[in-house]
């Protein structure tokens, strides 16, 4: 009897140890388990072998990573030749990459490659993937629209095969993702770049893309340190002022970033922004500042203080003390006016690195940056243990990131990697997923085929001819038929009062709102006031108006009387097509608010419609 008892408890025993085991490894893994991507005890001996062979002059070029916009450029070029002089002359560590066309780009970096004596490493920004910067790819939706499946397996699928295009394209290192905490609703820089308002969600979307991204062997990097969300100042154009003591940075901004650093992140990114509380020392506008290279600055005059990119204060203390982070960190770009309407660049360079940066992006003033640093390590400022703590873990990373081995990019493999069908799917997945019918007046949606529609347009950029072009073959082929006038800031009183007739003779008007987040342009992500005007005039008639922001979500704050209103969160073609399913019905309305649009419209609110 007392066998059979004992034989029955370690049965029941065994069945729940089975059972706990097999649930808890279903979940999503976020934790400190996973190993923390960082270079091998190899990487740094091989790192230290090529130290002992570097100059001073060497290892200071190292630090530096310059900017480029790739197309084709004959060797003989002026663009082409300032190109190799910086890797030839002054010895750069690396190339951050914009936009430009896919074997335009990659050839040049090859180019590249082959003339520098320490291989280069490349970086982008593939928040969206690779197609935020490689033209004619396929873009992921941003980051909000992600967060709105309330799946954060599709950020991490999605960084699997960002990472796996990305090598495909000879990068090795993403600024990705963007862990910033966007609760202000006029942020006019990060907006849907941000998994949205919650601390909690942004960490867990976050975490599962820099997962995806590293099991790529991709350098992944959380950026904006220590938290870009809650400013309505875009440092590309000004210096933001976030000014919270630090127990309220540790519960709001800095909480996703020590998740994703406990997950084991490879690099931070700091931004340039001023934190009163943390740092103090207040900073002047120059007399006489550099241009920097974004249309119009912003100077802020009245309590600035340090830029948190040469702040000791936040950067040695906060992030790599207190928050225990080993591995590379890397400034936000150096020419943006945040930083140059403050400070010259060589001056600016060497604060940073004695702030705890490792790696200046994009200099203004490559050259003068470069002095700086030289002067610097000759006059003993930066002393010579701090200049090669940097360049031993850069040197590292490029081995870890497989660049001792294969630093060429083979042209003929690119197009059986990027932009597959895999990459196509998961990004509709993602945005038939997202779409959020916020509000919805009765009886208009779905939309019918017998109704007369009118679609009127308002974008802030210089793509009135093209920028619905795949939300309205969507509609075509579902058997919509319509007419449309797209507006700008450029438009007429002859083409606000042509929308004002088509809109009068509609039943049914579809507002698409192409308010979208453009760095270091004036007016972000709103709408021009021509095509904000005829949109006022319409919502006071008595027509049934369906408002799409293709775009900025927090629209409705300044629209309140719409009484549908759809947030795609961006115009990627995935958004378009699954926008225009869901409005003929062949759809329905999954996503969920990853923010609030006031009291009334809670996150995480989403109507359906079947």
């Amino acid at each position: 009897m007392k066998f059979q008892k004992s034989f029955f408890y370690l049965r029941a025993f065994l069945f729940a140890f089975v059972w706990i085991h097999l649930w808890t490894n279903s979940l999503p893994v976020f934790s400190q388990s996973q190993p923390k991507f960082r270079p091998s005890e190899k990487a740094y001996k091989w790192a230290d072998k090529q130290l002992k062979k570097m100059s001073v002059d060497e290892r200071i070029g190292q630090l530096v990573h310059v900017g480029i916009n790739a197309r084709f450029q004959n060797q003989d070029s002026p663009e082409f030749k300032e190109l190799k002089r910086h890797v030839v002359e002054n010895k750069i560590g690396g190339i951050i990459v914009f936009v430009g066309g896919v074997y335009e780009t990659v050839h040049l970096m090859n180019r590249m490659q082959e003339l520098a004596e320490t291989p280069l490493l490349i970086s982008s920004d593939f928040e969206t993937g690779v197609a935020m910067r490689f033209e004619d790819t396929v873009n992921f939706p941003w980051n909000m629209a992600i967060s709105a499946t309330g799946n954060p397996e599709y950020a991490r699928r999605m960084g699997a095969i960002a990472a796996r295009e990305s090598r495909a394209l000879g990068v090795q290192w993403a600024f990705a993702p963007t862990v910033d905490v966007n609760n202000n609703a006029d942020n006019p820089v990060i907006n849907v770049r941000s998994y949205g308002e919650n601390p909690a969600d942004v960490s867990r979307f976050s975490v599962a893309l820099m997962e995806g991204l590293q099991s790529g062997n991709v350098l992944a990097t959380a950026k904006h340190f220590p938290g870009h969300g809650d400013t309505a100042v875009d440092s590309h154009r000004g210096l933001p002022i976030i000014n919270f003591s630090r127990n309220r940075f540790n519960q709001i901004e800095l909480a996703p970033f020590k998740s994703v650093i406990d997950a084991g992140i490879g690099s931070v990114m700091i931004s340039h922004i001023s934190v009163p509380q943390i740092d103090a020392t207040k900073v002047e506008p120059l007399k006489k500042s550099i241009k920097a290279s974004y249309t119009e600055s912003e100077v802020v005059t009245e309590g600035t203080t340090m830029p948190a990119t040469l702040s000791p204060n936040v950067v040695s203390d906060i992030l790599i003390k207190d928050m225990k982070f080993d591995g590379l960190v890397v400034t936000d770009a150096m020419d943006m006016s945040g930083l140059t309407l403050y400070f010259n660049q060589d001056e600016a360079a060497v604060r940073a690195v004695l702030a705890g940066a490792d790696v200046l992006l994009k200099p203004a003033d490559t050259d003068l940056t470069i002095k700086g640093l030289k002067e610097a390590v000759a006059s003993g400022r930066i002393s010579q243990e701090r200049l090669n703590h940097s360049v031993r873990k850069i040197l590292a990373w490029k081995y870890q990131l497989g660049l001792n081995e294969r630093k060429i990019t083979p042209l003929d493999e690119i197009d059986k990697i990027v932009s597959s069908d895999a990459t196509r799917q998961l990004s509709n997945e993602i945005a038939e997923n997202a779409i959020t019918l916020v509000k919805s007046e009765t009886n208009v949606l779905p939309l019918k085929k017998d109704k007369k529609i009118f679609l009127f347009g308002v974008t802030n950029g210089e793509d009135r001819n093209f920028v619905s072009n795949t939300f309205q073959r969507t509609l075509r082929a579902a058997g919509l038929n319509f007419e449309a006038v797209i507006l700008d800031e450029r438009s007429t009183a002859e083409e606000m009062n042509a929308a004002r007739k088509k809109a009068g003779e509609a039943d049914v008007i579809l507002a698409g709102l192409f308010g979208r987040v453009r760095s270091g342009a004036k007016n972000s992500v709103g709408i021009p006031e021509a095509g904000a005007k005829v949109l006022r005039e319409l919502l006071r008639s008595d027509k049934k108006v369906v408002n799409i922001s293709f775009g900025n979500p927090y629209l409705l704050n300044n629209f309140p009387e719409m009484k549908t209103y759809i947030v795609a969160y961006g115009d990627m073609p995935s958004l378009q097509r699954a926008t225009a399913r869901s409005l003929t019905g062949e759809i329905d309305f999954k996503g969920k608010l990853p923010i609030s649009l006031g009291e009334n419209l809670p996150r995480a609110t989403g109507m359906q419609i079947k």
